[in-house]
């Protein structure tokens, strides 16, 4: 009976055509190779056309009278006349050099290019994506580098912020001195409308009061706003978690606030599982739930961490990510990384790596610093500068180089804080990545983990004096074409006015065979 199901499937294999290869397109038709070719050489064939065209009418247009025209015309010009347009070529042209030198520093990109490539590129028939189908390999790989670089450029929430009321306020009151910006708050405000607010929150007084209460620049406004919610429903989670970010003075109150924030919040999670599929708003309210239902999770495993429960911590974090796998972008794991290190359990966090640090995923500080870390652990306590200079590095020495190598590439600014060069202060709640907010974050928590393992310091301080230790600024910043062709051309123009204003008699004799050369 195998022998027959086999036989049956092959024969059904060699009925139907091949299935082209993994990763290779399939092969396009003579309508699709056309039409491909016809949009690369769009401008090639516009070009072409036109000097036909001319070609055709120059009986017609008296072409050759015109220019024979034309060049009497120039010959009878005075050197007046060239200072004058050559001294106007260039004060244009150092206008848009100055324009252009602006708009870089300020967006970081060529004002030229940017109108080039929107605008006129599209006219010319240039496009940006090659003929693969959107299926292939090389456009899946494309998509996943220019979303990386994306992510690498995007502020994002710092995944160990503090508690404002437990931590940073504490400063303030030590201090006199606010630890965030109001920038920082801004976006934090924005993070809170996103997570906990949805457009059915009209239904439920409470959530309406919260909606609003998330908008409020003023502390205790908020504080205020979130105790009307509880007056109309003592089961408002999102008030519990306004109460234990804000106004709870410790860690314990905080943990206190956060754990009726999540019997409200499960409450309210299972009954919106029950009413997802009725409509589109009650899918909203579940994302809605779901998300305050993770926060209240995720903090209540840092206040366990910060209590000195790391185990519990952990155990919290791992079922987060088993439950809500989708929620990436939250970066649970670099919390997990933390919790871990702490406990050395470096066998843990090898594994946690091995999930995380892919290509295709957004790379952070923690990611890189720690993976750099762990293969230091290995060699850092025997690790000499003096006998690795003498007789070479070891193949685990070099590894560990490449990694700090590959940490150090992806954000230069974490050895400065790590090795106490710069003192630290509180981090912010949102981190830009590669930045130095990010390094400020990173090294706040894990400087102490670096310094538990024996001369790990020590290799970080060998290789980054050895190779990064004199780069200012990484990576650096190229000028664009369009800002070294305007300096060029106000140069010139303004040298050649220069010149016809001094020597108008050479540069009118050198004008003339300048013209002579193109004179048919």
């Amino acid at each position: 009976m195998a022998d027959c199901d086999g036989l049956s499937e092959a024969g059904t294999a060699a009925a139907s055509p091949p299935a082209p290869a993994p990763g290779l397109s399939p092969p396009l038709g003579w309508r699709e190779r056309l039409r491909a070719g016809l949009a690369g050489t769009g401008a090639s064939l516009w070009f072409v056309a036109g000097l036909g065209v001319l070609y055709a009418l120059r009986v017609p247009l008296r072409l050759c009278e015109n220019l024979a025209a034309v060049t009497v015309f120039l010959n009878s010009l005075t050197p007046k006349f060239y200072v004058a347009l050559t001294g106007t070529s260039s004060l244009i042209s150092g206008l848009i050099f100055i324009f252009e030198w602006w708009y870089f520093h300020k967006h970081g990109t060529s004002f030229i290019e940017q109108v080039s490539v929107s605008h006129l590129r599209p006219l010319m028939g240039g496009t940006e994506s090659s003929i693969s189908e959107p299926g292939s390999s090389s456009s899946n790989s494309e998509s996943e580098t220019s979303r990386q670089n994306l992510s690498e450029c995007k502020v994002w929430r710092n995944p160990l912020n503090l508690f404002r009321g437990a931590e940073y306020r504490r400063y303030t009151w030590v201090t006199g001195k606010e630890p965030l910006t109001y920038y920082d708050m801004n976006l934090s405000a924005q993070d809170h409308q996103t997570f906990f607010t949805c457009d059915t929150d009209f239904l439920r007084p409470s959530d309406t009061v919260m909606q609003k209460a998330w908008r409020e620049r003023n502390p205790p406004a908020r504080i205020k706003a979130a105790y009307q919610a509880l007056e109309l429903n003592n089961d408002c989670a999102t008030a519990y978690v306004l109460l234990a970010e804000e106004e709870a003075t410790t860690i314990l109150d905080a943990e206190r606030l956060f754990k009726q924030a999540l019997k409200a919040g499960e409450t309210i999670y299972r009954r919106s599982q029950q009413c997802q599929h009725q409509s589109p708003q009650h899918e909203a309210q579940l994302r809605r739930d779901t998300n305050v239902l993770v926060y209240i999770k995720r903090r209540l495993a840092m206040c366990a961490r910060k209590l000195g429960r790391i185990k519990e911590a952990v155990k919290i974090m791992r079922d987060l990510m088993k439950e809500f796998p989708p929620l990436t972008m939250l970066n649970i794991h670099e919390n997990l990384l933390e919790s871990l290190l702490e406990l050395q359990a470096y066998a843990d966090v090898q594994a946690v790596l091995a999930k995380y640090d892919d290509i295709s995923l957004p790379k952070s500080a923690a990611i890189c610093y720690t993976a750099a870390l762990l293969k230091t652990r290995t060699v850092s306590d025997k690790f000499s500068s003096e006998t690795a200079s003498r007789r070479g590095l070891s193949t685990a020495e070099i590894n560990a180089v490449e990694a700090i190598h590959r940490a150090v590439e992806f954000n230069p600014h974490v050895p400065k804080y790590l090795l106490e060069m710069k003192s630290l202060i509180l981090p912010p709640e949102h981190i830009l990545k590669r930045g130095d907010s990010e390094a400020i974050a990173y090294a706040f928590f894990h400087l102490q983990h670096w310094k538990r393992i024996e001369g790990a310091l020590n290799l970080l301080q060998c290789t980054w004096e050895g190779t990064f230790h004199h780069v200012s600024v990484y990576p650096k910043k190229e000028l664009p074409f369009f800002i070294h062709f305007t300096a060029g051309l106000c140069s010139s123009t303004a040298m050649i006015a220069l010149l016809t204003h001094q020597f108008p008699e050479i540069m009118g004799v050198f004008a003339k065979a300048v013209l002579g050369l193109w004179r048919p």
